[in-house]
């Protein structure tokens, strides 16, 4: 298999299939805001998504479940206006796409019309078949979620790694090739067995993107505010801290309010 990395001056989902044709790994963000994703954009990241994880790391809710379809558009059209290279996914919020697959449909057709972005991810395998069929029928790019589906988490009690047991793992790679023969483009794979992602990457033809998934996959996704070090109160396994922002930035903070109160900002220099 040819490890040579093309080089694309947009990425779309023809893009990431191509990736796992020749084995160049992708690479997946979260960004919420106009100048993070600017940096993230020009730093050559693959994939944006613009997750339901603001509600925790942008409001400070303690789950995904309270963040809104409005919210959602806002962040992704903040997003959308930042970038020149990556494709945008973003999250469909609890309780837009769940009970109805024409509600899914005016969820997802309100997202792409309303923020820009490219395509929508949801959470789950044959209990949403029919939303997912309904949004790509109107021709909606889909990423699939299987494994740990945060939205789900008072179902689960608890985010614990999932199929561990043999059920549930049989139940993921029956979901992961029902998502891929339906016509989803990509799936994430959340906080499941290293041995299985890698079985269910090696079974399905779309790209399996991981978040403590282990590195058998064909791609990583991490929570921006994470991997850089903002939140230092979130620390799992799978996680790669790349910077501690969060000490640089309250370090540089406090210097700012010494200065200030010493009288020494601003100085001669730093005024008209």
């Amino acid at each position: 298999m040819s490890t040579a990395k093309k080089d694309y001056k947009r990425i779309t989902t023809k893009s990431l299939i191509e990736m796992k044709t020749n084995g160049e790994k992708i690479s997946m963000l979260t960004s919420y805001d106009y100048t993070m994703a600017k940096i993230v954009d020009a730093a050559g990241i693959d994939v944006i998504l613009v997750g339901d994880s603001a509600s925790n790391v942008m409001a400070g809710h303690e789950t995904t479940l309270p963040i809104t379809l409005d919210q959602m558009i806002y962040h992704a059209s903040s997003v959308v206006r930042a970038i020149t290279r990556a494709l945008v996914v973003v999250d469909l919020p609890f309780g837009s796409y769940q009970s109805d697959p024409k509600e899914a449909l005016r969820s997802s057709i309100r997202i792409m019309k309303e923020s820009g972005g490219h395509a929508v991810k949801l959470e789950g395998g044959s209990e949403i078949k029919d939303s997912i069929k309904k949004i790509l029928n109107a021709g909606i790019p889909v990423m699939g979620h299987l494994g740990l589906t945060p939205q789900s988490i008072y179902k689960f009690g608890t985010y614990t790694v999932r199929a561990k047991e043999d059920e549930e793992a049989e139940k993921l790679m029956e979901d992961a090739k029902m998502l891929e023969r339906i016509g989803c483009f990509a799936v994430v794979l959340e906080k499941i067995p290293a041995h299985l992602a890698q079985k269910v990457a090696e079974s399905i033809s779309i790209p399996v993107i991981g978040i403590g998934a282990g590195g058998g996959v064909d791609g990583q996704v991490l929570v921006i505010h994470d991997m850089l070090g903002m939140n230092n109160e979130f620390s799992p396994r799978f996680l790669r801290r790349y910077m501690n922002l969060y000490e640089e930035m309250t370090t540089a903070i406090g210097q700012y309010v010494t200065d200030v109160k010493s009288k020494d900002f601003p100085n001669t220099n730093e005024q008209y």
